[in-house]
């Protein structure tokens, strides 16, 4: 027969879905201990977005007339007890499918959502009481499949159609049963449809944040290339005539070996003052380049400034600073908002960042904002750094207004300690 052949077809897909899980679990088990020890966060534990198990749980709302089932105390109990085993069956294949955009709108899923209906409306017809409570189950199962302009009719319609059912059996209580029958239908859909959005949302602001590194990266291999690929390639040439020289005319080849020198010489500092620029940008030049960082991850982000113009050693510190905690921000907090404010006076200048992340800074000590904090003291500053008072991450800088204490700190942000930025 052909519902055993399909009883038979779907034992034998649980089967393989269960031999597969068994094969996965010690990669998945691995990658767990792997993020333990890493202290990442774990993709299998993480909340995820809603599924078909949590439309399950309101299927006790039929209790009633389970428990009615049982007692005896229905009529024809063999075609309400086929009737009840109909709808729990038809409910969960549209559960599951409704989370799925594809499968939702699906010709088979609208069939299974119209058979649904219909049964719904023969067992509250014809048993009334607590059969009932199937017409707010059927409005859950179409809230999580109609959506979009079609939503407020069907809607209606239904809740219509719910109270006059409930009315003929059950008189004026009908009007409970199209209320719930409404609030379920459009309560489901708007936490679905928000829940969607929530999660396309996401996705666009990791995409972003991608972007955003991906096109700082290749900022700086263009510069990089401009800097370094006429000069090797002056270098090969000279090296190369320099080989041919060097067995007839060594006078001429060690003056190729001299141009390549000087060449060297040259790009070497081209590089230090590409490496010092990119580092010691002004904090005007930060706070922009972060505003448009944060814009690019989504996150809202408000920059303050007021007090007299920085010198510029004390607003180069500044600007590192800047730059240290928007990468960390970017990249490890998860922030949906940052506050940047830069207040100053004649004696010191004063910079606040705050997240409301998840209160996760820079990584391990010894770079990052250790680092900073280390220059910042020497420049007779001081750097904190932790969690905010009211959740997020906090970073607080304090410098002196005058550049003559932070002239040796700034020093040190030079290519001699161009690895130390940890991002």
């Amino acid at each position: 027969m052909s519902w055993t052949r399909g009883v038979s077809r779907r034992v034998r897909e649980v089967r393989a879905a269960r031999a597969a899980w068994r094969a996965e679990w010690p990669e998945r088990k691995a990658a767990w201990r792997e993020c333990r020890r890493a202290d990442r966060e774990d993709p299998l534990l993480t909340p995820g977005p809603p599924n078909g198990f949590a439309l399950l749980p309101w299927l006790f709302m039929g209790l009633g007339a389970f428990s009615h089932l049982l007692q005896g105390r229905t009529a024809n109990p063999w075609i309400a007890s086929l009737g009840l085993l109909a709808f729990n069956s038809l409910y969960v294949a549209i559960a599951f499918r409704a989370f799925d955009k594809a499968k939702r709108e699906a010709r088979a899923t609208l069939a299974a959502l119209g058979a649904l209906g219909l049964l719904t409306l023969g067992l509250a017809a014809g048993y009334g009481g607590s059969w009932l409570m199937f017409f707010p189950l059927f409005g859950l199962a179409v809230g999580a499949v109609v959506r979009g302009r079609r939503l407020g009719p069907v809607s209606l319609a239904l809740s219509t159609l719910a109270g006059a059912v409930a009315g003929l059996r059950d008189g004026w209580d009908g009007l409970n049963i199209a209320y719930g029958t409404f609030l379920s239908t459009m309560v489901t859909a708007a936490i679905l449809s928000l829940s969607e959005a929530v999660r396309d949302l996401r996705a666009a602001r990791e995409e972003l944040a991608r972007r955003a590194v991906a096109e700082e990266r290749l900022r700086f291999s263009r510069d990089l290339h401009d800097l370094l690929g006429h000069t090797l390639s002056v270098i090969v040439v000279k090296s190369e005539a320099a080989r041919r020289l060097a067995p007839r005319d060594l006078e001429a080849a060690l003056g190729q070996v001299a141009d390549i020198e000087t060449v060297g010489r040259q790009a070497l500092t081209e590089i230090r003052e590409a490496v010092t620029g990119y580092r010691e940008a002004s904090l005007a030049a930060e706070l922009d380049r972060a505003r448009d960082l944060l814009d690019a991850a989504g996150v809202e982000t408000s920059v303050r400034q007021s007090g007299p113009p920085l010198d510029p050693r004390p607003a180069a510190l500044l600007g590192w600073v800047v730059r240290e905690a928007v990468t960390n921000v970017v990249r490890h907090a998860r922030a949906a908002r940052c506050t940047i404010e830069v207040t100053g006076t004649a004696e010191r200048t004063r910079l606040v960042i705050t997240d409301d992340g998840r209160g996760v800074g820079s990584t391990p000590p010894g770079s990052g904002l250790k680092g900073l904090a280390e220059r910042i003291a020497a420049a007779g500053g001081s750097l904190e750094s932790g969690p905010g008072p009211r959740g997020g991450f906090r970073v607080a800088a304090v410098l002196p207004a005058d550049g003559s204490e932070a002239a040796g700190a700034t020093a040190g942000t030079g290519p001699s300690r161009a690895g130390e930025h940890s991002g």
